[in-house]
Formats: structure tokens, sequence, C-alpha cells
């Protein structure tokens, strides 16, 4: 066989391998960046994220500049925080704005409706879990801390703290527990539409900076 006909299949055997291998490492790319942008956005953060211009739909976004949190001014504690979350304690939690407490004796977040006496027993208290600490400063204030680890995201606290005191209590999602799925169960049962993608270096809205 002429030496010219060896050369040209010799090229094109290499030819096609080169193409193959070009075309499987372009798909193992596209897999891997469609991998990436998977996370649903509610509040339009496609725009500061500096991956957007790689992804395909403007209402997707690169998980990982973005996780969800509670905007405590749209909360109105339905209690779905505690029951569907997908982990089995939720990663909601109550925080407290110490700024906008007003230290009460009778503390609305604290106590039962109609405790039959202002203690620290469990029968008074409106907590389930027992989350919330009460300790004396001095007559007549109260200074109230939560444990986290007790808390089960209820907002049984929150709602009697809005309705009829300062608003110091309100909930938050705990990124140090967070999954950061990326179509959160809570968000999709939140009647207020409450939970909303916020960037991951401002993952927290505490109400005493946003009132």
């Amino acid at each position: 066989m002429p030496q010219k006909n060896l050369d040209r299949r010799h090229f094109l055997r290499h030819a096609g391998r080169a193409m193959i291998l070009s075309a499987a490492a372009a798909a193992t790319g596209t897999l891997f960046v469609r991998k990436q942008l998977t996370a649903s956005c509610r509040s339009g953060a496609c725009e500061s994220c500096p991956e957007a211009g790689a992804c395909s739909k403007p209402d997707k976004i690169v998980s990982r500049h973005v996780v969800w949190q509670i905007d405590p001014l749209k909360c109105v504690q339905c209690g779905q925080c505690a029951t569907q979350c997908v982990l089995d304690l939720s990663a909601v939690k109550c925080v407290h704005s110490y700024s906008m407490c007003g230290y009460c004796k009778l503390c609305f977040g604290y106590f039962q409706p109609g405790a039959n006496a202002l203690t620290e027993a469990a029968e008074n208290q409106i907590c389930p879990t027992g989350a919330i600490n009460r300790k004396f400063v001095e007559d007549p204030y109260y200074q109230y801390s939560i444990t986290e680890e007790l808390c089960n995201g209820c907002g049984k606290c929150v709602k009697g703290c809005n309705a009829f005191g300062n608003g110091s209590l309100h909930l938050q999602v705990s990124h140090d527990l967070c999954l950061n799925c990326n179509e959160c169960a809570i968000a999709r049962a939140c009647p207020a539409n409450a939970f909303e993608r916020v960037p991951v270096d401002k993952p927290y809205k505490f109400k005493h900076e946003m009132t």
C-alpha cells in the first residue's frame, strides 16, 4: 500500500479520537456547570451573582452565593417552620434583639396567656421545649435568652412578643444547621412569603437592624 494512504489513515484515526475526547470533555463541563447552577432564587439575586453570566436561565443561581433567610417584618409566626423543615429539629431558631427588649417582668414571649404565676415553672411558660431562659437583673427587670439547641422554631414566643411586647424576639434560619436546599420546604409552605434568598456574606436579617 502506498505510504501516502497510510499517512492519511493515520491522520484520520487520530483526528477521530481527538474529536471524541473533545466532545466528552465538553459534556463533562456542561454537567458540572448545570450541577452548580441548580438553586432557585426568589429575590432576584442573580444580578449580584458573579457567575450569573454562565446561567442559561434568569431564575437560576449558584447556590453557594446565596442562602435562605426569613424576613422578620413579613413573618406571621404560622408555625410552619417547626413542622416543614427537612431536618428532624428545624434549622429555624428564635433569636433575641436585646436592644429592642423591654426586659419586662411580665414577658408575653415567655409566659403563657393567663399564667398562674410569674415564675419559671414549666406550666407558666409559653415555650413548649423550655428553650427560653429568664434571669433576674434588678427589680422589675429580667433578661431573656434562647437555648438554640432546644428551640424548634415554632414561633409561639415570637407571636406573643409581637402582639403584646416590643417585638424583640424573631425567627431566623441558623446557617450552622441549614442544608440550604435548592427548594426550601419551609419557604414553599410559608403563607407570608417571608423566606427569601440573601447573599452569603449577609446571611442574617436581624430585626433591630431593620427597624
